[in-house]
């Protein structure tokens, strides 16, 4: 009998204008740890990560539906995407300066996932289902020094083909 492997997924949110901070709020008043959403600066405004679980139930009841009725009568989540790991990069306890979401051919994702990991400010990177192949946690000190990182990346990682990267804001609620 294999092991049971614990269940992680993220959910990218993207909510109306000037709405994010009652999100987070609510975020909150569900018991999502802050230590686990991150404010996000580009298509979405939130993301949350789920730790942890004991199967996709669990994620669907405790997480997915709550989440996704947040301000249903004001409209305050205009948009859910979900994402499930399918092979876990390193966890961390920094909060990261942004995120990169990516794609590739799925024959990469193993080699990919690798060569990322050994690029020092690479804090973590996971293979997910969705619509990108790995979502990879970035540390650098700003966005000057995050430039010419993303630039090593693409040049010196083989495999990826499409990004998007969003910055992580601080959350103040």
């Amino acid at each position: 009998m294999s092991p049971l492997v614990a269940l992680k997924t993220y959910m990218c949110l993207s909510c109306k204008p000037d709405a994010y901070n009652n999100v987070l709020a609510e975020l909150l008043r569900l018991n999502v740890p802050k230590d686990n959403m991150f404010l996000l600066l580009g298509p979405w405004d939130v993301l949350v990560q789920f730790t942890g679980l004991k199967d996709m139930n669990e994620f669907i009841e405790k997480w997915f539906n709550p989440i996704r009725r947040i301000g249903t009568k004001e409209a305050l989540i205009t948009k859910s995407m979900t994402l499930i790991v399918i092979h876990e990069g390193p966890s961390y306890v920094e909060e990261p300066f942004a995120f990169l979401f990516l794609n590739t051919q799925p024959r990469n994702l193993e080699n990919l996932q690798s060569a990322l990991l050994k690029v020092p400010e690479v804090i973590s990177a996971d293979t997910v289902f969705g619509p990108y192949d790995l979502i990879v946690a970035i540390r650098v000190n700003d966005r000057a020094d995050m430039e010419p990182l993303i630039s090593h990346i693409h040049k010196s990682v083989p495999g990826i083909e499409g990004a998007m990267t969003s910055i992580v804001a601080s959350i103040r609620i």
